[in-house]
């Protein structure tokens, strides 16, 4: 069961990165292609809508909503561009991690922390008086 699971998931994790090639092709259609970086985007992205420290429900979003998204956008997608996608997704799955996009997500992160607390210090300050 656990290499039914690691074999999902890596079919998952080919298909997020497929969606997202598919998204950036102007062979698919426009419909397609919003929902495609909307689906790519939160399948990537460390916020989620539900956070994961949630129990049950932090992980629910993430079962639910990023394979029905990518089911949804593969059958809007043309079969052929699909494909050529997944082809593409699967060669580039053995390449280094992206040092650019990690730093780009940290500094949005620190920006989001850092805003968040200049925000709200003023109430915290009023709070503790």
């Amino acid at each position: 069961m656990l290499a039914t699971v690691k074999a999902w998931a890596r079919r998952l994790k080919r298909d997020v990165h497929a969606v997202y090639l598919a998204a950036r092709d102007p062979r698919t259609p426009w419909h397609a292609r919003g929902l495609a970086i909307l689906v790519a985007a939160y399948a990537l992205s460390p916020i989620d809508l539900i956070p994961d420290f949630i129990p049950v429900l932090g992980y629910l979003d993430d079962l639910l909503i990023v394979p029905l998204g990518i089911l949804l956008v593969i059958r809007l997608i043309p079969a052929d561009v699909l494909e050529e996608h997944r082809a593409t997704a699967e060669g580039r799955a053995d390449r280094p991690v992206s040092y650019v996009a990690a730093t780009f997500m940290i500094a949005l992160w620190i920006v989001a922390a850092v805003a968040l607390y200049r925000w709200l210090e003023p109430l915290l300050l009023d709070w503790l008086r």
